[in-house]
């Protein structure tokens, strides 16, 4: 269960309390909202998210005006939670990068994995180029990519070149592979990563192709321990539920466990230099 299906639910039972407390069934709730009666069991088992209308009216109807204000709160950050790409990248890719700076710039350590990806603070521009070009047409949104590429860097140049703040990036062995733009983009990525790994404020951990399977894999970054962002295909998903941000640490631990770093991590990067090479020759 997500956790934003946990605090749609958690939501509704507060909105079935206030039901319970009126004296009112479902019912007799949904008459007086001229709802369906469907409505009201649906909101309270989480199963339908209220508008901020639903619940204005709900609290109407169940002498709980005093209630109004905390529970717009909790539906606005229940919206929150969820980001849909399509309407976060609206505004262009710029926007987002800058977006996330900010939560950048308000943390000491960033841990993240990737499993088939490069992390963005290691990319170059070529390579984020290529990705931008792809994110905007398949989700069919304003393509700025020049513009993000832009604040991309910058991104790279405040957290891995000024202050204090450090990274640890663990990736899947195929993300050496996984080819974004082309050959010439890939070498000279590759190439980036070997750079990378001798950065003072930067730890870059490989999870060999080969390895046990021990979590799920699915990209994830963690910011200290305070927020974790989630992407998938169609949003992303951002949590700051104790609990939850504990469980993506535990997995995060797990996958370092399994990496290999320096001289093992750059045995693996060389060798995905040769076999693009070789293929490429052939």
């Amino acid at each position: 269960m997500t956790n934003v299906h946990k605090a749609r639910e958690a939501l509704g039972q507060q909105l079935r309390d206030l039901r319970r407390d009126a004296g009112l069934s479902g019912r007799q709730l949904a008459d007086l909202a001229s709802w369906h009666p469907s409505k009201v069991s649906k909101i309270e088992y989480g199963k339908q998210t209220p508008t901020e209308d639903d619940i204005r009216t709900w609290c109407e109807h169940t002498a709980a005006e005093g209630h109004v204000s905390d529970l717009v709160a909790t539906l606005r950050n229940i919206d929150a939670a969820h980001l849909e790409w399509r309407r976060s990248l609206g505004t262009g890719m710029r926007r987002v990068q800058q977006q996330v700076s900010q939560i950048e710039s308000e943390t000491s350590l960033i841990r993240g994995y990737d499993p088939a990806l490069i992390p963005g603070l290691l990319h170059t521009p070529e390579y984020a180029e290529a990705m931008f070009h792809r994110v905007a047409e398949f989700n069919q949104t304003p393509n700025d990519a020049e513009e993000a590429v832009a604040a991309r860097m910058e991104r790279q140049q405040q957290y891995l070149y000024r202050g204090k703040r450090r990274v640890h990036y663990l990736i899947g062995e195929q993300a050496l592979y996984t080819t974004v733009g082309d050959d010439g983009v890939m070498y000279g990525q590759l190439d980036r990563l070997m750079t990378a790994m001798s950065l003072p404020r930067a730890l870059l951990g490989i999870v060999p192709m080969m390895s046990q399977y021990l979590v799920s894999p699915t990209n994830f970054v963690i910011y200290d321990n305070r927020l974790v962002v989630a992407e998938g295909v169609t949003a992303a998903m951002t949590t700051t539920q104790p609990r939850e941000v504990a469980a993506f640490s535990r997995a995060f631990e797990l996958l370092a466990s399994q990496a290999v770093t320096g001289d093992a991590a750059r045995t693996l990067i060389r060798a995905a230099i040769s076999r693009r090479s070789d293929q490429s020759s052939s």
